[in-house]
C-alpha cells in the first residue's frame, strides 16, 4: 500500500491492488487543483460535489456516485465545492 499527500497534505490516497487493476482511494479538501495524468484514469466520486474541466471544455460537475473518464497524458482543473472522497482506477 502506498501514501500520497500533494498540496500541502490538502490532497491524499491510499493505492492498492483491486480486481480491477491498481487504483488510489483519496480524500480532497474544498479547493481548487491542478493535476495531470499519466495514465488513463475512471473516477468514482464516492462523496461531496466535484467539479472537472478538461481543456477545450466545459466545467462539468460530479457528486456521489457518479463515475467519468479521463485519458492518459492530459492537463484538466478540479474544483471541491465541499470535501471529496473518490476512488481513481488506472487502465
Amino acid at each position: 500500500m502506498t501514501h500520497n499527500s500533494y498540496f500541502d497534505g490538502q490532497v491524499q490516497s491510499l493505492g492498492l491492488d483491486t480486481p480491477k487493476g491498481y487504483a488510489t482511494v483519496g480524500v480532497m479538501e474544498k479547493g481548487a487543483y491542478h493535476f495531470t495524468t499519466s495514465s488513463p484514469e475512471v473516477i468514482v466520486v464516492m462523496s461531496g460535489i466535484m467539479n472537472i474541466k478538461q481543456a477545450h471544455t466545459d466545467w462539468v460537475k460530479y457528486v456521489e456516485k457518479d463515475e467519468f473518464q479521463l485519458p492518459a497524458n492530459i492537463a484538466f482543473e478540479t474544483v471541491c465545492d465541499t470535501d471529496v472522497a473518490y476512488i481513481c482506477y488506472y487502465g
